[in-house]
């Protein structure tokens, strides 16, 4: 069948993408801005930075067990406890105002992404034909380049204008919505055997070369998403809020063709170039922030991300039969987790010990590690598009 005539955008499609926007929106509006309620509470860098990689820990530790749980078939139920969790966990933080019970709150907010998360991206993998598969997957994560967009501007003036109150509400309310059109959503009756819980079971080896890959990239966007805010505070420039939108701009504009790219041409150029970009990005921050160098370092980080995590993940779920695609999904998920929590961890550290801008500068040795890994192992493994291509396997199926 022609790639061309294979349809893609079904009515079950649109909604899991708004579902899948509205739980990035609820992520990423805290996410932008949790650094700035960890301090209205006392604490430090470090100490936000210490949340970031808790949050993701817990988000890890859960997707583990929830890509089994979706191996089994249990697509639907993970989504609406995930949803249920999201919509609760804002106004949590709006109730239980201290510092312990903040940890307590982002460490269950982890738990409710972890759940919402791997789900969206599961059933979005049942839902997208073969013939189209990583261009349905770019499509899918222009989901989270809107919410890129959308949540960190929004969020940071929010909090700005209104305070953590209706910020916390607004979040809430976004999961509101996602329960509405999770009503009206079908999925795909897909057909798996009970598989037994085993720790061997718990990742999916194919996955394991783009997850370790995005992983190591994704440290470098951990510290970009969790202080870029307050790094444009310190240096007089404009919020991040503007940051963020440029940003998203550019990753938008580069999601509408990454998936179709990847389908016929491999992932290696955004692979290697994503890296690139993000690496220049920050080392112009950290050698010589100003207004012209900001704005363009936000355009390179949106080319960054917005070509790599879509590509990488495509790669990932790519082989995998369905009865693997949630845990070849939580694999995925798992190392872009740990790589923004943990990125958000060392980052918070470096700036308490050397300050910002000496902080971009040394998390630039990950871009460097994330290109080594992908060329002496992603590229070479056979979930890789690039491999298939290039030895005439087909990948359509």
């Amino acid at each position: 069948m022609q790639h061309s005539s294979v349809k893609l955008w079904t009515k079950d499609f649109v909604l899991i993408l708004l579902i899948n926007f509205l739980v990035f929106m609820n992520h990423l509006m805290i996410l932008s801005t949790f650094p700035f309620y960890i301090e209205s509470l006392g604490g430090s860098e470090r100490i936000a930075g210490f949340a970031a990689a808790l949050f993701s820990i817990v988000a890890v530790l859960c997707r583990l067990i929830i890509g089994w749980m979706l191996d089994n078939g249990k697509r639907k139920s993970i989504l609406i406890i995930g949803l249920c969790g999201m919509c609760l966990m804002p106004i949590g933080y709006l109730v239980l105002a201290t510092m312990l019970l903040a940890f307590v709150c982002r460490m269950l907010h982890g738990a409710s992404l972890a759940f919402s998360n791997t789900s969206t991206s599961t059933i979005a993998t049942d839902i997208i034909p073969r013939q189209r598969f990583a261009e349905g997957m770019g499509m899918f994560g222009l989901a989270t380049a809107l919410a890129t967009a959308c949540a960190p501007a929004l969020g940071l003036a929010l909090m700005d204008s209104m305070g953590f109150t209706t910020l916390f509400v607004f979040a809430a309310l976004s999961i509101a919505l996602a329960l509405v059109l999770f009503l009206m959503l079908k999925t795909p009756d897909v057909k798996t055997e009970h598989k037994p819980f085993t720790i061997k079971g718990l990742l999916d080896r194919d996955a394991l070369p783009a997850s370790c890959t995005a992983l190591v990239f994704m440290l470098t966007y951990g510290a970009l998403e969790n202080f870029t805010a307050k790094f444009a505070a310190e240096q007089n420039l404009p919020s991040g809020g503007i940051f963020f939108a440029i940003m998203a701009v550019a990753l938008l504009a580069t999601r509408l063709s990454a998936g179709k790219v990847t389908d016929r041409h491999g992932e290696s150029i955004f692979a290697y170039s994503c890296n690139l970009a993000m690496l220049i990005a920050f080392l112009l921050m950290g050698l010589c922030p100003n207004l012209a160098t900001y704005l363009f370092s936000a355009v390179l980080a949106g080319f960054g991300f917005g070509g790599l995590e879509p590509a990488l993940q495509s790669m990932a779920v790519a082989i995998a039969p369905p009865e693997r695609r949630g845990s070849a999904n939580s694999t995925f998920l798992c190392a872009y987790d740990i790589g923004i929590g943990v990125g958000g961890g060392i980052a918070g550290s470096l700036i308490t010990a050397f300050g910002y801008r000496q902080m971009f500068v040394i998390m630039t040795v990950f871009n460097i590690l994330s290109i080594v890994i992908y060329a002496f192992w992603g590229r070479r493994h056979p979930s890789s598009f690039s491999y298939r291509i290039q030895h005439g396997l087909d990948h359509s199926n």
